[in-house]
């Protein structure tokens, strides 16, 4: 999963603009995360900027600025998006519904807009995300699910949910997680810091052999959640012991974690703004 908080902002063209923000979900199982990449490499944005840019005939690129950075295959449910847009763009009520109704025609299944419109001003969807909140799903039944594959991961063991829940204590609060994350950097070369405030993290059951982990906090790092949900899998079915999460974040060393869960079972399922 994740969120590249530390990446610089795409640059607003010049000229008049006006900023616009998206409410978007996507399937993300044939895209290479959300973010812009080399040409050729299919994402979410540019995908997404491609159908704005045919339904509004601009004829230069466009750069969305997301809530949360998803990587390869993960999927969302509660995406934020902004655009700056030439100033000349009708951004009237109707005219953004009518471009929402014409991006939904144009993408989706796969890609769903689920509202279009103008941002207040200052708004930004990466900058003024109170938190974000992701859901991880696992399916451990004895059989794979057909109707559900790509969104869980199945894994066809038993896990100790309580164990499991225990172990999320040490996650709440302000640490350095550099031993669930992928290393960064900044524009200057510098290390990015990779300290997140997590407001909570838990583990239910949805039904007989389904269990969800939801976490929330103000940001995450690339493939944070992702790296959290293997290790505690394996306390759940017995390979490490709850009391060791703490030690874990402390060692500030991604050897020490568990391996990285599949992104299918991952999806950003909520922004809150204030």
């Amino acid at each position: 999963m994740s969120l590249f908080d530390d990446a610089e902002a795409p640059a607003a063209p010049s000229g008049p603009s006006v900023r616009v923000r998206l409410q978007v979900a996507y399937d993300g199982r044939r895209f290479h995360g959300f973010a812009a990449q080399a040409a050729g490499v299919r994402t979410v944005a540019s995908v997404l900027a491609g159908a704005i840019e045919k339904v509004l005939r601009i004829p230069s690129p466009l750069a969305l600025t997301c809530a949360g950075r998803t990587d390869t295959g993960v999927h969302a449910w509660d995406q934020w998006v902004h655009v700056d847009l030439p100033g000349e763009i009708d951004v009237s009520e109707r005219a953004l519904t009518g471009l929402q109704r014409r991006l939904v025609k144009l993408l989706a299944p796969e890609v769903v807009v689920r509202s279009v419109g103008a941002a207040p001003e200052g708004w930004d969807a990466r900058h003024s995300a109170r938190s974000r909140t992701y859901r991880y799903t696992i399916l451990t039944s004895a059989v794979p699910d057909p109707f559900r594959a790509g969104f869980v991961w199945w894994l066809p063991e038993e896990l100790d949910l309580r164990a499991m829940e225990l172990a999320c204590d040490a996650l709440v609060g302000e640490h350095d997680f550099s031993s669930f994350c992928r290393k960064q950097s900044r524009s200057d070369g510098e290390p990015a810091p990779l300290t997140r405030k997590v407001a909570r993290a838990g583990w239910e059951r949805v039904g007989p052999d389904v269990v969800r982990f939801e976490v929330q906090a103000n940001a995450f790092c690339q493939q944070m959640v992702r790296s959290v949900v293997g290790t505690l899998v394996e306390v759940g079915t017995g390979r490490r012991r709850a009391g060791e999460m703490l030690g874990i974040i402390r060692a500030r060393d991604r050897a020490g974690a568990g391996t990285v869960a599949p992104p299918d079972g991952l999806v950003l399922w909520e922004v809150a703004y204030p």
